[in-house]
């Protein structure tokens, strides 16, 4: 690295007015100003980008300069530090940064202090998020200014730093080098230090000389943390869990605000439809039939009301034949009768059909291989009947399908759209759907051998896998990724180009190894909804989403859905949480499983505390009602419990228990057994 290298800048103003009418903005050329001026040539701040008060649109524009290879040396924000409701730049900020830099954040302040006893007012954020060093401004451009200036001269060491630079090599000649290079020292307008830091040693550091060691300054509450640093060990983790504990309709409201938006796409009428749902109507560009067709094999006629037409009754020479196949049929001309196969075109001509049981052979050709000539037994034939008239199914032009219905296996509808020559419709997008498992001391279910002592095989990937084939929807097998932070980041970074929705099982409890949402929240950028769910089993269920920008520069969000690591837990907060999220993304309504009535077989003991999801057999007996059956023992790492079980008893949270023959609610994953 050069002696005076070059940092570049990103100053990104949060604020709903500007976001809307960029123009009012005077945030931006303020700071600028502060780079031109008091940068010392060090900073190039053309970077700027203006976004409302929305948590995830904040974190998207900083990630985007943080986590890919052109990543800036220096983000400052401008805006949303403040008290108001609308004001989250600091919740937004938080949970990216990986190592927290409270000596700018008192900086700051301090020289805000000396101006407005009001910038206590202020809530700024300071740290650096992989190679890049973060602050947060005040909105006011004054405000905006005086911060930033007061850290200015510091900026670029720092940056050097952050961005990899040796610290030996950039410390050599001690601190006061470093303050004459950057042109403050211990009496200079930015230097806010203790009277006892006499500047020793190659630290910024407060050092011995009789002195107590290091003193903490601030209490825990000053320092929030958002969930579990992954390289800080077992020492620094929660004793706690810091979210809060969401009912599961609170959940489920959560999951419907944050579920990304309906994509529409194009897709050709084939098998592969089944399952999508249609994003615009569907319109007929054929008739159905396209010709006048017969609907019975007999005979085509010359049939009329008119008393000068000569009846249909009597014996006819068979003049032709037309089959239900491609090709030109003769015209028909009085006196003569067409023989004609079930949904074949009527000649020119004809105007209705006699049905064979109404006739009678009455001579053939002389090789005996066709019929010469037929009677007709009756002079009630009308005409057009046993025809099918053109469009008589469907007109061209018509309205088949609606947008909203869905494409199902046994509806018919995918017939419908291939009689009328529809190669093509607009369907909501289906999303891609990755499993995976997280923990060292899963295997897979097929290895061979005997297990090691802790080791686990994985059987909750391949049955989250089966139900999401089940639900309609593609599966990606996304493997088991290590407990490591980085290799578990990495697994979920490439996971990310590759679906839509990932859905991992293990790892969001309260172990040292629990690493999933701190993963989320401060290496991907992502926001966690609910990391609690107030239910048995699944409570450490949790939601998140995650910015993402596409190869082609698209940005879009895509949503993690980490379920518990026992067996039963991950299958049922599938059900209860990420089939709806599914359903939502697709245009599939009503979301989620069917809900029914059932009849409860025996006593049910229900939970004081927590809602349960019982698992259950439903069956239709002869009374007409359906009649719910427990699979047993409902231990949440019990897999077998789901075996057999097409159904989830709703229980409430209370004291005591239900008894037979009581209904309650059961939401349905399978077919109903029938006992009729």
């Amino acid at each position: 690295m050069t002696d005076n290298p070059k940092f570049t800048a990103c100053i990104i103003v949060v604020s709903e007015t500007a976001s809307k009418d960029p123009s009012s903005d005077k945030c931006i050329p303020a700071l600028q100003e502060v780079f031109a001026n008091d940068g010392q040539g060090r900073f190039t701040a053309e970077d700027t980008v203006i976004v409302p008060d929305d948590v995830l649109q904040i974190q998207r524009a900083i990630t985007q300069r943080t986590d890919g290879g052109e990543a800036v040396n220096l983000i400052v924000t401008s805006g949303g530090t403040g008290f108001a409701q609308k004001d989250v730049t600091p919740e937004a900020v938080m949970p990216l940064i990986h190592r927290h830099a409270q000596g700018l954040v008192h900086a700051m302040l301090a020289a805000s202090l000396e101006v407005t006893p009001f910038a206590m007012m202020s809530r700024p954020v300071a740290g650096v998020r992989n190679n890049t060093l973060i602050l947060t401004l005040p909105g006011s451009p004054k405000g905006a200014k005086e911060n930033l200036s007061a850290v200015i001269k510091q900026l670029a060491h720092a940056c050097q730093q952050a961005a990899g630079a040796d610290s030996r090599s950039l410390h050599v000649g001690g601190v006061k080098k470093l303050e004459r290079d950057a042109g403050v020292g211990v009496n200079g307008a930015q230097q806010h230090s203790h009277s006892h830091n006499h500047g020793h040693g190659h630290h910024h550091h407060h050092h011995g000389h009789g002195h107590h060691g290091p003193q903490a300054h601030t209490t825990p509450a000053d320092r929030p943390q958002i969930s579990n640093d992954p390289n800080a060990g077992p020492t620094r983790r929660y004793r706690e869990s810091p979210y809060p504990m969401l009912s599961v309709d609170d959940a489920l409201k959560q999951i419907t605000a944050s579920t990304p938006g309906l994509v529409v796409v194009k897709a050709a009428v084939n098998e592969g439809l089944v399952g999508s749902v249609l994003a615009e109507d569907v319109v007929a560009r054929e008739s159905v039939p396209a010709f006048r067709a017969s609907i019975v094999d007999g005979y085509a006629v010359i049939a009329s009301d008119h008393v000068l037409v000569p009846s249909t009754k009597g014996v006819f020479p068979v003049a032709s034949i037309s089959h239900a196949q491609a090709g030109e049929v003769p015209e028909l001309k009085p006196g003569e009768i067409a023989r004609i196969t079930t949904g074949a075109p009527l000649p020119p001509g004809a105007t209705a059909v006699v049905m064979v049981e109404d006739t009678v052979l009455r001579s053939q050709t002389d090789d005996g291989t066709e019929e010469k000539e037929v009677e007709i037994l009756t002079d009630a034939i009308k005409p057009g009947e046993n025809v099918r008239e053109i469009g008589s199914d469907v007109k061209a032009g018509e309205v088949i399908m609606k947008k909203g219905e869905g494409i199902t296996a046994v509806g018919g509808e995918f017939g419908l759209l291939a009689s009328v020559g529809t190669r093509e419709v607009s369907v909501y997008k289906k999303p891609v759907v990755g499993v995976l498992s997280t923990g060292d001391e899963i295997v897979q279910h097929d290895r061979e051998g005997e297990l090691r002592l802790g080791e686990v095989r994985d059987t909750n990937r391949p049955t989250l896998l089966t139900a999401v084939k089940g639900s309609g929807f593609e599966a990606v097998d996304l493997g088991i990724a290590s407990d490591k932070p980085g290799a578990l980041e990495q697994s979920l970074r490439d996971a990310l180009r590759r679906v839509d929705v990932i859905v991992t099982s293990g790892g969001v409890s309260m172990g040292e190894l629990d690493l999933l949402k701190p993963t989320i929240e401060r290496s991907l950028g992502g926001t966690i909804h609910f990391g609690r769910v107030s239910m048995k089993p699944g409570k450490p269920t949790t939601f998140a989403t995650v910015p993402f920008k596409s190869d082609h520069g698209q940005r879009t969000s895509k949503t993690i859905f980490s379920l518990p690591g026992n067996p039963a837990s991950a299958v049922v907060t599938y059900h209860l949480f990420v089939l709806p999220s599914l359903h939502q993304m697709s245009g599939i309504s009503p979301a989620g499983l069917p809900r029914v009535k059932v009849v409860l077989d025996q006593d049910v003991r229900l939970d004081p505390k927590r809602n349960e999801y019982h698992r259950v057999v439903v069956s239709a007996r002869r009374d007409g009602q359906l009649y719910a059956t427990s699979t047993g023992f409902q231990r949440s790492s019990r897999i077998g419990s789901f075996k057999s079980a097409n159904a989830l008893l709703c229980l409430p949270a209370e004291e005591g228990s239900l008894k037979k023959g009581e209904k309650v609610d059961a939401l349905l994953m399978g077919k109903i057994v029938s006992e009729v």
